[in-house]
């Protein structure tokens, strides 16, 4: 999709009806239904972060950044994410900490992009993090900086290969939770995107279905 064609549907983007849990459930193995719709946090407080869905024009053609994590010892080493991060007392608000953090692990200024809405929240249990997802965009090119001690690499996907259906598959894994399961994900070259980040995107995938 041409960038052009995308900054048109942004109005409709604005008023559309976010789907949550419905989208969020196709991209969650069936060992974890019972507690995304059971979710409660009585038992807990969970940190808070937020992420940052980065949409912009290559060769005027609309992409979107994926971040490839660092090989670390903890839940999400060397996984594929939005860049973000965790709430600093000093952030004005989730969508501050989303901005500031993108700056921080790719090195686009804040200044140059503009956040269009929140989308639905999304709880990591393995971290117990609660995890707020902002949809923005910026009109021009991008050169990325990475912050080597977070990101490896970054992905740009775009958005016509993100919309295709074929790029969901499902792949036998182990997880935090479970042994050996079937997980539904997006496969992006040799890369697969599962978990939260699969959640987040298959709202906003479903978003941009609607209104286009």
């Amino acid at each position: 999709m041409e960038f052009s064609e995308f900054l048109k549907y942004v109005p409709k983007i604005l008023k559309e009806s976010l789907p949550a849990i419905e989208a969020h459930i196709k991209m969650v193995p069936p060992e974890r239904l019972e507690s995304l719709h059971n979710q409660s946090f009585s038992n807990t407080i969970p940190r808070r972060a937020a992420v940052l869905m980065l949409l912009y024009p290559k060769q005027n053609m609309t992409h979107m950044a994926l971040i490839v994590r660092n090989s670390y010892p903890g839940v999400h080493s060397s996984q594929i994410a939005f860049p973000g991060g965790k709430v600093e007392k000093f952030d004005k608000d989730l969508a501050d900490t989303a901005l500031r953090e993108t700056e921080e692990e790719i090195g686009i200024a804040k200044e140059k992009i503009t956040v269009l809405r929140a989308f639905s929240e999304v709880y990591i249990p393995p971290s117990n993090y609660l995890v707020s997802p902002f949809l923005g965009f910026t009109e021009n090119e991008l050169q990325f900086t990475l912050c080597p001690d977070e990101v490896s690499d970054i992905i740009e996907l775009p958005l016509t290969s993100f919309l295709d259906e074929s790029i969901i598959v499902n792949v036998t894994m182990s997880t935090s939770y479970a042994n050996n399961i079937d997980v539904p994900a997006f496969q992006i070259g040799n890369h697969l995107v599962w978990g939260a980040t699969a959640m987040m995107m298959s709202e906003l995938k479903e978003i941009i279905k609607k209104v286009i």
